[in-house]
């Protein structure tokens, strides 16, 4: 309240001074697609933490701050919701890869996919959780293990051109892209845990038992306990 000069040159009774105006809300509404970014980058922490079974769409959408309807708007449900997480991470772990394959040599190429696989799993902790971890039935096609497949066809042809050209039977390609694909997801599994040693160290190593495997191939490998009998 202000002062009111009274007749006598006194201050007077105090005026009362309007109160100003509550501010309008300064939140901002998100777009459809930036409330779909939201969501899923939620959801992949949860299923990373919670595994599909766990999750629940009350979760993301207490996380989010919006109603169930809105997530079940945007996904359908939690499968709808788990199968976009899943394909992306998918899209970016074999995009990372492949971009990585780029050398000429063998043993150059197996350490770039080595050392690709383990710095997604570094950088991408959370995505890498969720392929590893059980899934539904529904996503089958879209898992850690069917980009390991498609990894392990990319390393099939370069393998096949070289055991070719060393005079190795060329369909026995398919076998050792898989046997080495698989040991290196194997390890980036493991290490996804320990984190020890640091990912270059781990990646040499890998490189190191395969390759020196690789350059001593017997031309018809046996075993020894049978080669006895």
């Amino acid at each position: 309240m202000a002062d009111v000069p009274g007749s006598d040159g006194t201050a007077g009774r105090r005026r009362a001074v309007p109160a100003a105006a509550p501010k309008p809300s300064s939140r901002v509404r998100m777009s459809a697609a930036q409330r779909r970014e939201q969501l899923i980058s939620i959801a992949r922490q949860i299923f990373a933490e919670r595994g599909f079974d766990a999750t629940s769409i009350e979760e993301v959408a207490s996380r989010a701050k919006v109603s169930k309807p809105v997530v079940y708007e945007h996904f359908g449900g939690k499968e709808g919701l788990y199968a976009v997480v899943v394909d992306r991470e998918v899209r970016a772990l074999l995009d990372r890869i492949t971009t990585a394959l780029t050398a000429g040599h063998p043993r150059e190429l197996l350490e770039q996919a080595a050392l690709a696989l383990l710095t997604y799993i570094e950088e991408e902790t959370s995505g890498f959780r969720v392929l590893v971890r059980d899934s539904p039935v529904l996503s089958a096609a879209g898992n850690f293990s069917s980009v390991m497949n498609d990894v392990a066809h990319q390393v099939e042809h370069i393998l096949g051109a070289e055991f070719k050209s060393r005079g190795y039977d060329p369909k026995l390609a398919e076998l050792y892209s898989q046997a080495l694909v698989g040991m290196v997801a194997l390890t980036g599994r493991w290490w996804l845990e320990v984190r020890k040693p640091r990912k270059e160290t781990v990646a040499a190593h890998l490189v190191n038992l395969a390759w020196s495997g690789l350059s001593h191939l017997e031309a018809k490998p046996g075993l020894i306990t049978v080669r006895g009998r």
